[in-house]
């Protein structure tokens, strides 16, 4: 697919989850603060679950960085799970298995049973321990060093939630500028851009959990100070927005992905829907609006690319009664298993979200002007700038 990609590897309560990243340039400057900072914005938000409590996410980089600077080899970074230690003789890489917490009982809207099939397993907790939202951890470690990467020449990426559950505050945001709207999310304790909204939206998520309930909901991520020609048209799989919408589909629980304004697109006419071209000597070519989300034909078109994403309800239920499911053993009727669980987590999901777009802009900036030495390559990216602008 590109010059740089990552592999990521553990299990939710194994004794570490670890990331190999592969193609990033040297000399870009990283530390275990900045990347220790995103984790800490992921554990957070109003309906997290009790393993928020227990993990306090740290990173280890073990491999590819000398002095604060990366070396161009494979970064190796390390999170351990701190939990580990009342696991295991549950998650014993030797001897046999523990039948007391051995897991029968697939919940509906998870990987539960499919994986079990799929891969012959008579105990599913084989598949909800690799299939947890907990792999999630080191895409945002890898993450924070793509956005280090992307912030050294001038992009930003943000996020911010629109809707939890039937409460939304799109109406509310219209007018305030993205980087505004992420930096008031930063204050919020479910990342709306409207903290004046957070108590209608904690008496929601109360409720919810009162009721042994989950909440789905929307959140936005926005990148700005993209240059254009990022992607192309050239193939299926060269195509942004493609790689941009599979990338947010591969997060748990994501079940629609948006570019731009996407399916509203669909009910307007051509004349309303398309963003008109615009010049003048200091900016270059410009839109002044962004129905596109950033993105034309695949490739970005140097406006700010927003993309927007559904998350269904987490399928973990605490009801007394949850859904229906199947003993996969008996074949006889059973409430589906409850594992620690949040009652939300649509903000963390948004941090998840700025790290998917992060790693999918720094490939695509990588793909274009090369990946040995980033000293080099800002100035190739400085001297496009200005050709863009000329052109």
């Amino acid at each position: 697919m590109g010059v740089l990609r990552f592999l990521n590897a553990g299990e939710s309560h194994g004794p570490a989850l670890t990331a190999i990243i592969e193609g990033i340039p040297s000399n870009l400057e990283i530390s275990h603060e900045y990347i220790n900072k995103e984790l800490a914005r992921r554990q957070q938000g109003y309906g997290r679950g009790g393993r928020m409590k227990i993990e306090k996410d740290k990173v280890e980089i073990l491999s590819g960085v000398r002095f604060g600077k990366t070396l161009g080899s494979p970064i190796t970074l390390m999170v351990r799970n701190k939990d580990w230690e009342n696991w295991t003789d549950i998650m014993a890489v030797e001897g046999q298995p523990v039948d007391k917490r051995k897991i029968t009982n697939p919940r509906p809207g998870h990987a539960d049973l499919v994986g079990g099939i799929k891969y012959g397993f008579d105990d599913l907790r084989n598949v909800l321990e690799r299939a947890s939202a907990r792999e999630t951890t080191t895409r945002v470690a890898v993450g924070a060093v793509c956005k280090r990467l992307l912030e050294d020449i001038g992009i930003k990426i943000g996020s911010y939630v629109v809707s939890i559950g039937e409460l939304s505050v799109k109406e509310l945001i219209q007018d305030i500028p993205l980087e505004e709207r992420f930096k008031l999310a930063e204050e919020s304790v479910v990342r709306t851009p409207v903290p004046s909204e957070d108590e209608k939206f904690k008496k929601l998520i109360d409720m919810a959990k009162e009721e042994g309930e989950s909440l789905g909901g929307v959140f936005e991520v926005f990148a700005t100070g993209v240059p254009i020609g990022l992607g192309s048209y050239v193939q299926w799989d060269s195509r942004l927005d493609g790689r941009i919408a599979q990338a947010f589909m591969s997060i748990q629980a994501i079940k629609g992905v948006e570019i731009g304004e996407g399916f509203e697109l669909a009910k307007k006419f051509g004349s309303q829907a398309h963003d008109e071209i615009f010049w003048d000597k200091e900016r270059g070519f410009y839109h002044k609006t962004n129905r596109a989300g950033g993105i034309e034909g695949g490739v970005t078109n140097g406006e700010p690319i927003i993309v927007r994403a559904a998350m269904k309800p987490i399928p973990t239920l605490m009801r007394k009664k949850s859904l229906h499911s199947v003993n996969i053993e008996t074949k006889q009727p059973f409430d589906a298993a409850k594992e620690r669980s949040d009652v939300t987590a649509v903000p963390a999901a948004a941090v998840v979200g700025e790290a998917m777009l992060a790693i999918v802009l720094a490939q695509a900036v990588l793909e274009k002007f090369g990946n040995d030495n980033w000293i080099e390559i800002k100035g190739r990216i400085k001297e496009y700038i200005q050709y863009t602008k000329r052109f």
